[in-house]
């Protein structure tokens, strides 16, 4: 989840299928060996090679996994698959437009005992009411995390999202190059929902952005952390995760939780529509779910762990870090980023023209 895609209008989809041929996603599922074999469509680095096996080994069968690093080329293989994908993942706000499209089957849940797992915060969530398409895996917040040695200001005074447009941040920024979260946290410093569509706070929003510019030294949502562990930047605004990895290799980080609240994306698995292999499909979901399974996956990738008994494995260091779990008093403030339909134009132009302005 190295990047959340940012567009999930019919255009995008219409343009990549017109460029991109699907390939295959390793052995054939035709013919007999249809239930022998899982094709999984999934973000780069996020389950274990060793997760993979295990499964395999226990059902007996085969799992052909693919990956993808955007939410678009995820949206663009599955249209066009015609049900060579059996399982993958979309973020929170993508899931409504992939069933306004018909793009996904309704998900059994009465064949994922593990769903019970899962902790109330996580299901049951407005993109997806009763969870009727989606099971949750995995999130993070966009998180802040300051160096105290190298910020040059007193870190108790950075409190508020508005905070870093003090001018003695200049240069010492890394940020998401992600527009959704960037404009939404704007949109957040300014009082107003990170799913705000007015365009009048939109262009507030777009102001507000190019007066920060100076203080952000690089955008960045591949692997942010590089910059924070050489010290190239003294503050993120970034994944959760990129902060702990980050600490994990030694830079001096801490986390603040901005007085506006966090925003958060989660990962779900999603079955395509026409999946040849749903009831295979539907038991590696319930796999995953294995306590033992999910806090596997979770030491490997320190993402938000939505399974309940499996935080009952993971070590209290990853648990405790407030930089990948929201602190139990900031739940009911998290705000979930949501498919904005065509107002997504809106921001593309705000994005584009803001750092165009540097």
């Amino acid at each position: 989840m190295k990047k959340i895609g940012n567009k999930i209008v019919a255009m995008t989809i219409t343009i990549l299928l017109a460029s991109i041929f699907l390939s295959g996603c390793g052995s054939s599922t035709s013919g007999g060996k249809e239930s022998k074999e899982l094709n999984v469509f999934n973000w780069t680095e996020y389950i274990p090679e060793v997760t993979i096996k295990k499964f395999e080994e226990e059902y007996g069968v085969k799992v052909n996994y693919s990956m993808f690093s955007s939410n678009e080329e995820m949206l663009a293989k599955v249209a066009a698959g015609g049900g060579v994908y059996d399982l993958t993942m979309a973020s929170d706000y993508i899931v409504p437009s992939m069933v306004e499209r018909d793009m996904i089957e309704p998900i059994d849940v009465s064949n994922i005992p593990n769903f019970e797992n899962l902790i109330d915060d996580y299901i049951d969530q407005e993109f997806d009411p009763g969870n009727k398409y989606s099971v949750p895996f995995m999130g993070n917040t966009l998180s802040l995390g300051v160096n105290p040695d190298t910020i040059g200001v007193d870190v108790s005074e950075i409190k508020s999202y508005t905070d870093l447009w003090n001018p003695k941040l200049k240069n010492k920024l890394v940020v998401l190059d992600d527009q959704r979260m960037i404009i939404g946290m704007i949109l957040k410093s300014l009082g107003y929902s990170a799913n705000d569509t007015d365009p009048k706070h939109l262009e507030e929003a777009k102001e507000k952005m190019v007066e920060l510019l100076p203080n952000i030294k690089a955008f960045d949502s591949d692997s942010p952390k590089q910059m924070m562990v050489n010290g190239e930047a003294s503050g993120g605004l970034v994944w959760g995760p990129e902060i702990a990895l980050a600490q994990r290799e030694g830079a001096n980080f801490e986390t603040i939780i901005p007085k506006e609240g966090l925003l958060i994306t989660m990962d779900n698995w999603v079955i395509p529509k026409d999946a040849k292999n749903k009831e295979l499909a539907e038991k590696f979901i319930n796999f995953i779910l294995e306590p033992d399974i999910s806090a596997e996956i979770a030491e490997h990738q320190p993402y938000i762990n939505p399974n309940k008994e499996a935080r009952k494995l993971i070590d209290e260091e990853i648990l405790n870090n407030i930089a990948i779990y929201p602190p139990e008093e900031e739940m009911s403030r998290l705000e979930y980023i949501q498919d904005i339909g065509e107002a997504i134009q809106l921001y593309d132009r705000v994005w584009s023209e803001a750092k165009g302005s540097q």
